[in-house]
């Protein structure tokens, strides 16, 4: 497809939680701030957030500023929303098929779809079930969680949408998401092979992901912790091993930027998987960095002693719970 989509007018952010509302509530506050008539946005949400935010809006808390903003509509019906021009998922992994599924009659062929989920297989999980759209593959750095009920607080990360060409559509013109990235304020970086950095990302955050919800420990906790250091470092050449065999292109040095990037975060930051642990039963994405690690290494015979070892410790965790 060389034909650029048409202009990014109608936006729907599904699954407003700390992802989710980060950017929701900054779009929704320039929309505001810029007097955006021809702009609008929708949020997907649900529960007692979603309440909070349809009688008083978001509000989105920064190291630097409070932000504040109000979707045109916001409610848990997929139906009751227009078709949008964008799309951004930012669902938890387990709650990826459903969304995907609700919004399919919403996608046509010039929908652009961009998922700020984690993992690195996730375009492949969202085109097993939609064949329409332009889906972009993506990741970022953000530490977000939901403070409140309509209340979201960023503790660390950057916030840059690194995002590119999709494998169904890889002469796909992106300029009109590049614009539309570019008037709102959001920042981005267009990639034209985002795989790099996706699986850069995906080394970060399944390694201390991991370890951190097997020990109950922070990210400064386990960077101070020889043992437990050791164990982040033992998954994250699991899955640059994984990534070699994949020809996925990572930088030689990617294991020592990977474990500097744990100090731009608070000493106290819980991984969003620990969090998700501790809350158990609630669902978790144990599958989407544990899981993907063992199938995929088995696949092509590398093997993975430290995240066999403690994904099977969460796994007994969970059980004993």
């Amino acid at each position: 497809m060389n034909q650029a989509a048409r202009e990014i007018n109608r936006i729907c952010i599904c699954g407003v939680g700390g992802i989710g509302g980060y950017f929701g509530g900054r779009l929704a506050a320039a929309f505001r701030n810029n007097n955006e008539q021809k702009r609008e946005i929708y949020f997907i949400a649900r529960g007692e957030h979603l309440r909070a935010i349809q009688q008083h809006g978001i509000t989105v808390k920064t190291p630097g500023q409070i932000i504040a903003g109000t979707p045109i509509l916001a409610t848990d019906d997929v139906s009751r929303i227009p078709a949008p021009d964008l799309i951004l998922i930012c669902t938890k992994s387990y709650d990826l098929k459903n969304m995907v599924m609700a919004l399919k009659p919403k996608i046509n062929d010039e929908t652009v779809v961009i998922p700020l989920l984690n993992g690195v297989d996730i375009y492949e999980r969202i085109r097993s079930h939609l064949n329409t759209g332009i889906v972009l593959p993506a990741c970022l750095y953000l530490g977000t969680h939901i403070e409140s009920p309509g209340v979201i607080s960023q503790s660390g990360g950057d916030g840059i949408i690194r995002f590119g060409r999709g494998p169904q559509f890889p002469q796909y013109d992106a300029a009109a998401v590049k614009r539309f990235f570019s008037e709102t304020g959001i920042r981005f970086e267009w990639l034209d092979n985002p795989y790099p950095a996706i699986w850069e990302k995906f080394i970060f955050i399944a390694s201390f992901g991991l370890v951190t919800a097997s020990s109950g420990r922070s990210l400064g906790e386990v960077i101070e912790n020889e043992v437990l250091r050791n164990q982040v470092n033992g998954i994250m050449q699991e899955v640059a091993s994984i990534a070699s065999k994949k020809a996925i292109g990572l930088s030689a040095d990617i294991i020592e930027k990977s474990m500097k990037k744990a100090s731009n975060f608070p000493y106290d930051n819980k991984t969003s998987y620990q969090r998700d642990v501790e809350a158990w039963p609630k669902p978790n994405e144990g599958d989407l960095y544990g899981g993907y690690i063992l199938r995929e290494a088995a696949k092509l015979s590398i093997p993975t002693s430290v995240t066999e070892l403690l994904y099977q410790r969460i796994l007994a965790l969970e059980t004993r719970q």
